[in-house]
C-alpha cells in the first residue's frame, strides 16, 4: 500500500513537468514599448493645441490638432474665426492664408488679437465634445514712412506786407511724427514758430524785405520743415516763397504823415464848432434861468404885498403873480431851448474823440510799419466818414480866433466833460 501511494506521487510530478514544458512551447504576443494602449474612458482633449499663432501677413498657416482618442469617431468645428481661417472637419487641419487684400479692405486689421473659439464632437455621443480656443495675432514688416505736408504749394509768390499763412500738417504712417524742425535760409523775424504736427506758420515780409540791390526786386525764401518720429527718421518737406517788392515806403510815409495832419486839423475844427455849440446852448440856459428866477421872484412878492395891511400895498400884490406868470411866453419867446443844439453839440464831441482815438490807435510801430498802407487808409475812410456824418453842423473855421491850446482846455475843462458824460 505505501508502494503504491508513493508511485502515483511520482506520477502526478511527471505529469505536472511535462505539462509545463508544454505551455512553454506555445508562441507569445509581445506588446510594443512604444506603444500606448487607447484608453476608451479617459477625458476628451486636444493634446497639441498651441494657444498664440503669431502670422505674418501675405503668408500661410498649416496646423494640425490632434485628440486623445480616434479621430475617425469626430469632427472639429470653429466659431468666431477671423476670415479665411478654416478647419478641417475630419483631421483638424488648420489653414489660413493670410492676404494683404484682406487687411487693405478692413476685413482684417494688424496687431490685433483675434480670439477662436475650437472645439471637436463626438459623432454619436453628443456629451463627449471638448471647446477650448486659441489667440491669433496678424503683423506685418512692411513700413509706411511718415511725411510733412504743409498745406500750400511748394512755391509761393507773395508781395511785401502780405501775410504768409498756412498749416503744417502730418501724413502718419507706421510710426507717426513726435516733432518738426523749422529752418529757414535767411533771418526771419515776426513769426509763429511751428513744433508739432497742425501748427500754423504765420509770417510778414516787411517793407525792406527785399533790397535795391536784389535782382528782378524779388527775394526767395525757402522754408524747411523736418519731422521725425521715435526712431530718428526724418522727412523734409520744403517751402519756396518768393517775395516782391511791393511799396515805395518813403512814399508811403508822407502819405500817411499828410492823413494824420487832415485828421488833426479836422479835430481842431471841430473843437471850435463845439465850443460856439456850446457857449450858444449856454447863453440860452443862462437866459431861461434868468426869466425863471424873476418869475419866480415876482410871484413871491405879489403874494406876500397881498398879505399887506394897506389897500394899494394889496392891489400891486395881487397883480405881481400875473406878471410872474406873463413872463414864462416871453422866456420862451426870447429864450427858447436849444435841444437841437445841444444834441449836435453831443454828436460832434463824440467825434472828436473818435478821431482823437483812432489817430492813437494807427500810430506807426517801428522805424519801418509792415501795415502803414492799411493804417492809411483807415484814418482815411474814418475822415470821410465823420466829415460825412457832420456835414449839416455849421462849421465856419474863418471866424476862429481861439489858439489850438485854448480849444483843447476849453474842449478838456471839467465843467464840459461834466456836462456831456454819460449818465445813467
Amino acid at each position: 500500500m505505501r508502494v503504491v501511494t508513493q508511485f502515483l506521487l511520482l506520477l502526478c510530478l511527471v505529469i505536472s513537468i511535462s505539462s509545463n514544458a508544454q505551455h512553454d512551447t506555445l508562441p507569445r504576443t509581445v506588446t510594443p514599448a512604444d506603444s500606448l494602449p487607447v484608453n476608451v474612458n479617459a477625458a476628451l482633449r486636444i493634446v497639441n493645441l498651441n494657444p498664440y499663432f503669431t502670422i505674418h501677413a501675405d503668408s500661410t498657416l498649416s496646423y494640425n490638432l490632434e485628440i486623445n482618442k480616434d479621430e475617425k469617431k469626430y469632427y472639429w468645428f470653429l466659431r468666431n474665426s477671423p476670415v479665411g481661417l478654416r478647419i478641417n472637419k475630419d483631421d483638424g487641419m488648420l489653414t489660413f492664408k493670410a492676404e494683404k487684400s484682406f487687411f487693405l479692405s478692413g476685413k482684417l486689421k494688424y496687431d490685433v488679437e483675434y480670439k477662436v473659439n475650437v472645439g471637436v464632437q463626438n459623432l454619436s455621443d453628443p456629451l463627449d465634445r471638448a471647446d477650448t480656443f486659441f489667440t491669433i495675432v496678424f503683423y506685418n514688416t512692411d513700413i509706411a514712412v511718415s511725411k510733412v505736408k504743409p498745406t500750400v504749394n511748394s512755391t509761393l509768390t507773395v508781395d511785401e506786407g502780405d501775410t504768409v499763412s498756412f498749416k503744417v500738417q502730418c501724413d502718419n504712417g507706421s510710426f507717426p511724427i513726435e516733432n518738426i524742425t523749422f529752418f529757414a535760409n535767411r533771418p526771419l523775424k515776426n513769426f509763429t514758430l511751428v513744433k508739432k504736427c497742425d501748427d500754423d506758420f504765420t509770417w510778414m515780409p516787411p517793407f525792406d524785405f527785399v533790397k535795391d540791390s536784389d535782382s528782378a526786386k524779388i527775394k526767395v525764401l525757402l522754408l524747411s520743415f523736418v519731422g521725425v518720429n521715435k526712431f530718428q527718421i526724418r522727412d523734409t518737406a520744403t517751402v519756396r516763397i518768393i517775395v516782391r517788392d511791393a511799396l515805395n515806403y518813403p512814399l508811403a510815409e508822407e502819405d500817411y504823415k499828410l492823413s494824420v495832419k487832415n485828421v488833426n486839423t479836422y479835430i481842431l475844427t471841430l473843437k471850435y464848432a463845439f465850443v460856439q455849440l456850446d457857449k450858444s446852448v449856454k447863453s440860452t440856459k443862462s437866459a431861461r434861468t434868468g426869466f425863471d428866477i424873476t418869475g419866480s421872484t415876482t410871484a413871491l412878492t405879489g403874494s406876500i404885498l397881498a398879505s399887506s395891511a394897506n389897500a394899494g400895498t394889496q392891489k400891486v400884490g395881487q397883480v405881481l403873480p400875473g406878471v410872474g406868470i406873463s413872463l414864462v411866453p416871453i422866456k420862451e419867446a426870447v429864450a427858447p431851448q436849444k435841444v437841437f443844439d445841444q444834441n449836435q453839440a453831443s454828436l460832434v464831441r463824440g467825434s472828436i474823440k473818435r478821431l482823437d482815438y483812432m489817430v492813437r490807435d494807427n500810430a506807426l510801430v517801428g522805424e519801418r510799419d509792415p501795415d502803414i498802407v492799411k493804417k492809411t487808409a483807415k484814418l482815411k475812410e474814418e475822415l470821410k466818414q465823420a466829415q460825412i456824418q457832420l456835414i449839416d453842423v455849421p462849421i465856419d473855421p474863418a471866424t476862429n480866433n481861439m489858439t489850438e491850446e485854448q480849444l483843447n482846455q476849453y474842449f478838456s475843462s471839467p465843467r464840459v466833460s461834466k456836462k456831456y458824460r454819460t449818465k445813467k
